[in-house]
Formats: C-alpha cells, sequence, structure tokens
C-alpha cells in the first residue's frame, strides 16, 4: 500500500486529480517520507513554498528568490485554499521578502516555508494543517519571537486583524472572514516597536548605501544615509577607490545592523559588505544586507516615492516602521545627488581591538548618568571639535563645574539620576509605537525636570557664569513645557496597567469617548433596572446577578427551582447544585454592551494614536531639550575626571600649529595602574617653525614607544572634545585628523596578507593627511624583508617630511631612518625610550634590560629584542643560540663596516677629503 501511495503520489497527473493524496500519504507515512514529500512539492503547489519567507535571513542579504505570480496555484483548483489560506496568499504576494506572523485569534500563526523557519528559529512545533505547514505563538508573546527572528536576521510582517467579533457578528458581513493587514515590518535596525526605555539596548543603525560613477574624475561616489532609532541622521559623500576604504572605514565607524543597497551594486562593494557581515561567527552579531530595486535609488524615483508616501500613507493608517526609514534614507539619496560636494568625515585607521570599552578613551571619560548622554559622550570622542569658540564654551563649562560649590549644580546633577532613555522614548511617541506605560515614563520624567528646572532659574541665573550653562539651563523649562498638559491629562493608574479605555482623566477634549461612555451606561442601567422583573419572576427580593469566568449578568438558579425558570431564558452554564441563564432582554443588552464595549476600544485606540499625533508635534522641542540635557550629563562626567584624575586645562591656539605637552600621560594606562602613580610622564614638544616637526623614535622592544605615541593622539583628541587633559601643561592647535597605522592583522576575508593591510592603510593616510594633521606611524615595513622594509619606511617617512609636513610620529627598529635628522635637520629630530643595560656574559645568556619609559634625545642603538624574547618564557637553550647568532651576524656587519671604512680612509688624498671623511663617519 505504501508502494502504491508513494507511486501515486509522485504522479503529477495523478496529483492533479486527487488533491487529497498529499493528505492521506501523511497519514499513512513516517515523518521522514512527510518531511521530503512536503519539501519536494511546495514549490510546484503552494504558493507560499519556496519563496523568500526569510527576507534576508537565509543568507543575510541575499536577494529573496521570486514567489510565484498570482495565476501560480493553477495546478490547484483555487477552491481547494481555506479563506483564510487564500488571504494568506494574497498577503505573502504583496510581502514575499517577509516572515507574515498572521494574528488569528489569541495567537499568531505562521504558514509554508515562514512556519519551517519560525520552527527553525523559535524551537517550536511544525505540523501539516490542511495545505501548509503552520506553527504558532501567543498574542502575547509576540515581540519576545519577533526579536529572535530578528536577531536572526529576517524580516518579520505582523499581519492584525482590524475587526472585532462583537461588531462583526452584528454586521452583514458576520459570515465572512475576518479582513488583516500588515500592521508593521520589524527589522534589525526598525526595532522601534519593541524598544525598551528603561534599558539602555545597543544603537541599531540602518545604512543606506549609493553609488555614483564620474566618468570625468573616474572616481566613484559613495553615499551613506544612517537613521538610528533615536532618531538622529548622518549624512556624507566622498570618493572611494577599488579597495573602498573609504567606505569600510565609515561602516565600521557607524557600525549599523543593517545596510541597504541597489541590485547593481558594484562587485568590489558587494565584497566588501559580504566580509563585514560575515565577520562574525554567530548569526545574530552578523549585519543584515538587504537588496532594493536599483531604479528606487535614482533621484527621479526617490522624488516620487517620497513624495507619495509622505502624501498619502499618512492618511491610511498604517505606516511600517521599516518603510518609514526606508523611504527618510531615499529622501536623503535626493539630498546627496542635491549636494555632492558635502563635508567629508576624517578618516581614521578601525582601530586594532577586540571591541570592548575598557581600557580605551570612551571608557576613561564617560561617567555619565542617562543613557542618551552616554551616546553623546561617545559622538565628542569620535568627532572631536574644530571650532575654537565651542572648544573654549565646552573648557569653562567644565572648569566651573569642577570650581564651582553651588549646590544648584548638585541638585541639577541629581536629576540626571534614574531617568529613562527620554530620547528613545520621544521616537517612539512620534512614530506613534508607544505604549502607555512607556508614555507616562516618559512624560512624567519630563514634566519632572521641566518643573524642577524652571524652580531652580532664579538660582542658576545669579550663581552660574559659564555662557553654555546658562543657556542650556535657561531654555531647558520652556521646551519641556508642553509635556505637562499631557501629563495632565492622564490617569496615572490606567496608564501604568495599559487600560485605555480608562486613560483619560478629563473627557471634555474627547466627545466621542464621551458619547460611547453615555451609551454604555445607558445600557447597563438598563441590566440593573432588569433585576427586578428577574426577582418578582424568581419571587427572590434579594436577588443580584453572578459573573462566572467572565460571563457576567448571569441569572443563578437552584436546580431545585429549576420549574420557575420561564421557558424562554437561555441556559449558559450548570452545575450539580445550580443553572445560570440569561433572559431574552438580557440577551440583546449583553450582545449590545458587548458591541459598544468594543467600540469603546476601538475609539481609544483611535484617539490614542491621535493623543501620540499631537505629542509628536512637539517633537522637535522636545528633542532639543533632552539634547541639552545630554550636553550637561557629558560636561558633568568632563568635570569629574578631571578632577579624580588632577588634569590641567589645555590651552587650544587656533592660529598656530603646535602640540606642547608637559608631563603627558596616558589616560587610559594611568587610571589602570591606580593609585600607585606609577605611570611616568613624558614631554611633547612639535611646532611647525622649530626643529621638531617629525619625532622618530627609536629603543628596546616593550619600551613604552607605542604607549607614547597613543598619548600624545588621545591628549589632542580630548583637548578638541573641550576636556582637561592628563599633563601638568599643554598646548595644542587644532587639528583637521589624526591619522594612525599601528598593529599587525590580515584579513582573510578580503585576501589580504598583513602586509598588504599595512601598506593600504599608510596609503590612504598619504592620500588625506595635510600639514594641519598629527600623523602616527608603528613599525612601518615590518612585514617583509629587511631591505624591502627599511626602503618602504624611508621614502615614506620622507614624503611626510618633504610635502605633507604633518605633524608626525615614526616609530621604528630600522637605524638607517635616523639619518633622515641630518638630511632635514630643521625638521626632524630623534628620540627614544630610555632604559638601563645589564650587561652579562653574551656566550652564557642575552642581557638584561631595565626599562626606564622615559622619552630621550637621540636614537638607540640597538633593539634588544632578546629581552622581550626572554620576558616570554622563550626556553635557555633557543636564548643562548640566538644570543650567538646575533653576535656572529653583528660581528660580520661590523667587519663589513670596517673593510669599507678603511677603503675610503685608503682613498684620501688631501686634508679636506680626511675632513670629509671625518664627519660621515661620525
Amino acid at each position: 500500500t505504501t508502494n502504491k501511495l508513494m507511486r501515486l503520489f509522485f504522479s503529477e497527473s495523478s496529483f492533479k486529480t486527487h488533491p487529497v493524496v498529499h493528505e492521506i500519504f501523511c497519514k499513512h507515512m513516517n515523518t521522514q517520507y512527510l518531511f521530503f514529500s512536503w519539501k519536494r512539492f511546495r514549490d510546484a503547489t503552494h504558493p507560499l513554498g519556496g519563496g523568500g519567507g526569510g527576507g534576508g535571513g537565509k543568507g543575510k542579504g541575499a536577494e529573496p528568490d521570486p514567489l510565484p505570480e498570482s495565476s501560480a496555484p493553477s495546478r490547484r483548483s483555487k477552491s481547494v485554499y481555506t479563506p483564510l489560506e487564500q488571504q494568506v496568499i494574497q498577503l505573502k504576494q504583496q510581502h514575499k521578502d517577509a516572515l507574515l506572523a498572521v494574528e488569528c485569534g489569541y495567537k499568531y500563526r505562521f504558514f509554508g516555508e515562514d512556519a519551517e523557519i519560525a520552527a527553525k528559529e523559535l524551537n517550536i512545533t511544525c505540523s501539516l494543517d490542511h495545505n501548509f505547514m503552520t506553527c504558532s505563538i501567543p498574542t502575547h508573546r509576540l515581540f519576545v519571537h519577533v526579536r529572535r527572528l530578528v536577531s536572526h536576521g529576517h524580516k518579520v510582517g505582523v499581519v492584525k486583524q482590524t475587526e472585532t467579533s462583537a461588531i462583526k457578528a452584528s454586521g452583514s458581513n458576520r459570515n465572512t472572514l475576518f479582513t488583516r493587514q500588515l500592521s508593521a515590518l520589524y527589522t534589525k535596525s526598525t526595532l522601534g516597536g519593541c524598544a525598551d526605555v528603561v534599558l539602555d539596548p545597543p544603537e541599531s543603525f540602518l545604512l543606506c548605501i549609493s553609488e555614483n560613477w564620474d566618468k570625468l574624475k573616474k572616481q566613484l561616489t559613495v553615499g551613506l544615509a544612517v537613521q538610528p532609532s533615536t532618531g538622529d541622521v548622518f549624512l556624507d559623500c566622498f570618493p572611494d577607490g577599488p579597495s573602498r576604504s573609504e567606505l569600510e572605514s565609515r561602516v565600521l565607524k557607524i557600525n549599523p545592523v543593517e545596510i541597504l543597497v541597489p541590485s547593481d551594486l558594484s562587485e568590489q562593494t558587494q565584497k566588501l559588505l559580504h566580509s563585514i557581515s560575515n565577520a562574525s561567527a554567530q548569526a545574530d552579531d552578523r549585519v543584515r544586507v538587504e537588496k532594493r530595486d536599483s531604479a528606487q535609488f535614482e533621484f527621479a524615483s526617490a522624488m516620487d516615492t517620497v513624495v507619495r508616501f509622505y502624501g498619502h500613507t499618512q492618511e491610511k493608517g498604517v505606516i511600517s516602521v521599516s518603510l518609514l526609514f526606508f523611504y527618510i534614507c531615499l529622501l536623503l539619496i535626493i539630498v546627496l545627488h542635491a549636494h555632492m560636494n558635502c563635508a567629508v568625515f576624517c578618516v581614521c585607521s578601525p582601530p586594532q581591538t577586540d571591541g570592548s570599552v575598557r581600557g580605551s578613551l570612551l571608557w576613561v571619560l564617560d561617567h555619565t548618568r542617562t543613557p542618551f548622554g552616554r551616546r553623546l559622550m561617545r559622538k565628542w570622542v569620535s568627532q572631536p571639535l574644530t571650532n575654537l569658540q565651542s572648544i573654549c564654551a565646552r573648557q569653562d563649562a567644565v572648569q566651573e563645574i569642577m570650581e564651582s560649590n553651588s549646590s544648584t549644580l548638585n541638585s541639577i546633577r541629581s536629576l540626571l539620576l534614574h531617568l529613562p532613555d527620554l530620547e528613545r522614548g520621544i521616537c517612539s511617541i512620534y512614530h506613534k509605537k508607544s505604549s502607555t506605560q512607556e508614555f507616562y515614563l516618559v512624560s512624567n520624567s519630563l514634566s519632572r525636570l521641566g518643573l524642577e528646572l524652571q524652580s531652580l532659574l532664579p538660582a542658576i541665573r545669579s550663581q552660574i557664569s559659564s555662557a553654555l550653562l546658562r543657556s542650556l539651563l535657561s531654555e531647558t523649562p520652556d521646551l519641556l513645557a508642553p509635556a505637562h498638559g499631557f501629563l495632565k491629562v492622564l490617569n496615572e493608574k490606567a496608564a501604568k496597567s495599559g487600560n485605555k479605555t480608562e486613560l483619560f482623566s478629563d473627557l471634555s477634549g474627547f466627545p466621542v469617548l464621551q458619547e460611547r461612555r453615555r451609551q454604555i451606561h445607558s445600557v447597563l442601567s438598563e441590566i440593573q433596572e432588569h433585576r427586578k422583573d428577574i426577582r418578582l419572576v424568581l419571587k427572590a427580593p434579594a436577588f443580584d446577578y453572578t459573573t462566572v469566568s467572565g460571563q457576567e449578568f448571569l441569572i443563578e438558579v437552584k436546580n431545585s427551582l429549576s420549574s420557575v425558570v420561564p421557558a424562554d431564558w437561555v441556559k449558559i452554564s450548570s452545575t450539580k447544585a445550580v443553572s445560570r441563564y440569561h433572559s431574552p432582554f438580557l440577551v440583546d443588552c449583553y450582545k449590545k454592551l458587548q458591541q459598544l464595549r468594543e467600540q469603546l476600544l476601538l475609539d481609544c485606540q483611535r484617539e490614542w494614536t491621535n493623543f501620540l499625533d499631537q505629542f509628536g508635534e512637539h517633537y522637535h522641542t522636545m528633542k532639543r531639550a533632552i539634547s541639552h540635557l545630554a550636553t550637561m550629563d557629558c560636561l558633568f562626567s568632563l568635570a569629574d575626571v578631571a578632577k579624580q584624575g588632577d588634569y590641567c586645562r589645555p590651552k587650544v591656539c587656533g592660529n598656530k600649529h603646535r602640540i606642547m605637552i608637559t608631563d603627558g600621560r596616558h589616560p587610559a594606562i594611568d587610571l589602570l595602574m591606580g593609585e600607585h602613580n606609577q605611570y611616568v610622564p613624558n614631554h611633547t614638544k612639535l611646532q611647525v617653525h622649530a626643529r621638531r616637526r617629525t619625532m622618530i623614535i627609536t629603543g628596546p622592544n616593550m619600551g613604552g614607544k607605542s604607549s607614547y605615541i597613543r598619548q600624545v593622539a588621545l591628549i589632542c583628541i580630548m583637548a578638541q572634545m573641550g576636556s582637561y587633559v592628563p599633563a601638568s601643561e599643554a598646548c595644542v592647535g587644532i587639528l583637521d585628523g589624526i591619522y594612525t597605522r599601528m598593529g599587525a592583522s590580515d584579513n582573510i576575508y578580503k585576501g589580504r596578507s598583513t602586509f598588504m593591510e599595512e601598506l593600504t592603510e599608510a596609503s590612504e593616510i598619504i592620500f588625506h593627511a595635510t600639514e594641519n594633521s598629527l600623523v602616527i606611524l608603528d613599525e612601518l615595513g615590518r612585514g617583509t624583508s629587511t631591505h624591502d622594509g627599511i626602503a618602504i619606511a624611508y621614502a615614506t617617512l620622507e614624503y611626510f617630511i618633504r610635502d605633507v609636513k604633518a605633524f608626525t610620529l615614526f616609530v621604528t627598529h630600522y637605524p638607517p631612518l635616523c639619518e633622515l635628522d641630518q638630511v632635514y635637520p630643521e625638521h626632524v629630530s630623534n628620540y627614544h625610550m630610555a632604559f638601563l643595560l645589564n650587561e652579562a656574559d653574551i656566550s652564557v645568556r642575552p642581557e638584561f634590560i631595565t626599562f626606564l619609559y622615559q622619552l630621550t634625545e637621540g636614537a638607540a642603538g640597538r633593539s634588544y629584542g632578546l629581552n622581550v624574547a626572554r620576558l616570554a618564557d622563550i626556553p635557555d637553550s633557543i636564548l643562548h643560540a640566538a644570543a650567538r647568532k646575533a653576535q656572529e651576524l653583528e660581528s660580520m656587519v661590523n667587519a663589513r663596516r670596517y673593510k669599507k671604512l678603511l677603503s675610503d680612509l685608503w682613498s684620501i688624498s688631501d686634508k679636506s677629503s680626511l675632513v670629509k671623511w671625518l664627519q660621515s663617519d661620525s
């Protein structure tokens, strides 16, 4: 029988004539054959099979396979599908790239391949129901499962019922299917409806990339538009080369969770994004890349789409957050086409760290108390100021916070404690995705802050002298004033419980709700009045209604008295002792009451949406007020760090190009060492018109060279962000960028060796650095042979000295590079990290080095790498062999050198030649 069934099932003609064979087959075959048969035939027979239900889930960015057209179910009569399945098929054809969660009563169901994907990701059961595989999740757990699906790179669409049961039962379409439509689309970057303003989730940036090839200049211009959940938008356009290094640096800096790209994206850019998206081994950490039709990225098409969206979508009442963000990206593409010469971000090499915050400059400076202050501090660190007036304004504010004994500033800082994420909260309200609990929490916090700051205004005006502090604190109360009116309307208890029917305490501004409440009260009065008739019938003067299992207004009668119950009463439920009824009057009234209650819920939801819309009209003023609070939080943080770390206020020069630091310290290492105060401070003197524009730094391995050059860069960043710096004195000119080439790592995804990565970064610095930049190069040229490495390092450093003329800190172990101070004595100086050499018998063991970590003038003769090998616990036998080999090689080099010197001396024939020989030898 099994073989006959299999032959019948695999026959295409038999399948057409026997549409129920699949169900019969499923009942008689085991699970393995069921899975095989479903997989084999869903693409050919089911419109939901083989499609892109994953929406980027499987390939994490690959375009979904197209679903069959509307005529796809031609092999099977449309009447075979249930009404719900037909509705799902229509919805799926409209949203082919999303997993659709369809609301069905008290649960959400997935169908077809969507069900298989959801069941696998959520670890739930998937089974065959009629014509499609299906699985379900409870309604109250929707967002929990949406988060899990989205974290694995899927796009999830939520389809909700647009009708209620009681209202539908009373209408002319009572026997038809519930109408459903897409209410929201969620991806990694657009999970706005699931956000929590109490917690501080990581930033989720959505990146949109558009390419434009300039035939005349023969260069590619790439535009980026970013829209995070906080409402911030970044815009950039820049020329890029074949390596896409510019794009890579920006993507790594922004660290998006999702990227929108056109379908005709260049091959080089696709390779870069593929390597970035696959950089993480964990699926939920990967960047989701989604392709869109390239026509949508053209100026005319983008303009038309944006105009249609903002002109008509609001009226339809269904606004998808992801669609909104996509149209914002299109809007920014329009701006890109209109302004292709916009400012370029400062390009710095990506950090060579494990991604942790500990040990970074942000870790040192971030003592903020609010989530929005924490985000702003990150921006301050990554985007230092270039305007002298703005830098000085921040410094003045930090200085006043440090030196002031006013209790006003302490009161203001205490207001910032235990605040929710107001920035995300008002963004959620603006998009009408906020719950009543979230709205009350946000509006209550805003109102309380406004009132508290308003009461402090007299003290602020009389006690605070900083112009920046005064402007921030005096503007904020007026900006927060609208929050008071919205908070007064709300019922606190109902808002915290999520009860929208009792949400508004004052209904004077809601006439629709007033009328609906009046109608409900009228019906309830009639039901209560009906008790008199029931008491007469039952001859029970003390009778009152009973509620059981949510069923209201039940007439409970003992079974022994059932003879007095009228015949037209409807029995609802019963037990051994009692029976419960509804009279015909109660049946009609209760039905009417349910309809009115459901209508009240719809009216309340509509008024709630309008209420959020009214609050959204004040979004920009609220956003500005929160920005002021974030700025205050950051200034308080900088003041704390400066006071605890014994920092000094740097002098920032707008017209003098110099870096003069006395007793400078590395901010992170200094903090990590704690109270022992073991960090050795060092001076830095770089000036355009002095003999110190370029510093060549040598010295033993692990002597502190890399820490020193990092220290200089970090102090410059701190000075330009308006912070105090870890030094006893500092005078810094305004830099336009800091460019670094440090560390050693390969890039397997892009097919680049360590040396290739090193030279690629050096190339980018060569093309972008200016005379107002600080360039830091650490051991350039070490990834190849000695002669090639020396040649590349020498030529590169000479180019920076002669042509770029930027401030340059160059760390090297190549002695020939130190000769550049003789070629360019006005610009180059040699330095080394001091040490003490405890010489031992070289034939027995290598030398011992004591590091002093002090920057000293002059070049170091050797690097003493064997000392580091000893510290790394290399076996003694290997150390001794290496020491002997080092002595042998050194003797060979010295012998060649002496031979050359003697040869040159032998050729001297006059006094001038002798003087020249002596000078060259020295």
